[in-house]
């Protein structure tokens, strides 16, 4: 029995996109789980419907910094914040600062930041 070109392409193609949907999946794991190990006061991305979100955070005891549509930024002093806001009812936390670069500060803030960074380049 042989296999011709275009079934040994879409058997090829088929495992590439089985290989790239495992390292997708084995990373998101891994940063969801570093997440549980945040050191308090960081900021979190709390991801999912922001009515989902912010009654999650009220509950978890965070304080909102800021939401847009899918995304909403929140902080807690207290150890154990990550935990709360899954038991609350969070559909995906990770840590804002390093999941895409947010800066988990204000809009207004993180701007202003910004601005101090690139006129002076020893600040960070």
């Amino acid at each position: 029995m042989t296999i011709d070109g275009r079934q040994r392409g879409a058997w090829r193609w088929g495992r590439i996109a089985a290989a790239v949907t495992l390292v997708i999946c084995g990373w998101l794991a891994v940063v969801v789980a570093l997440t549980f190990g945040s050191a308090p006061g960081k900021s979190m991305a709390v991801i999912g419907p922001p009515s989902q979100a912010l009654a999650a955070i009220a509950k978890a005891n965070g304080r909102i910094l800021t939401s847009n549509d899918y995304v909403t930024i929140a902080r807690s002093d207290d150890a154990g914040f990550v935990a709360r806001l899954y038991a609350a009812g969070a559909l995906l936390v990770l840590d804002a600062e390093q999941a895409g670069g947010c800066s988990g500060l204000p809009p207004s803030l993180a701007a202003s930041s910004l601005r101090a960074k690139r006129s002076n380049p020893s600040l960070g």
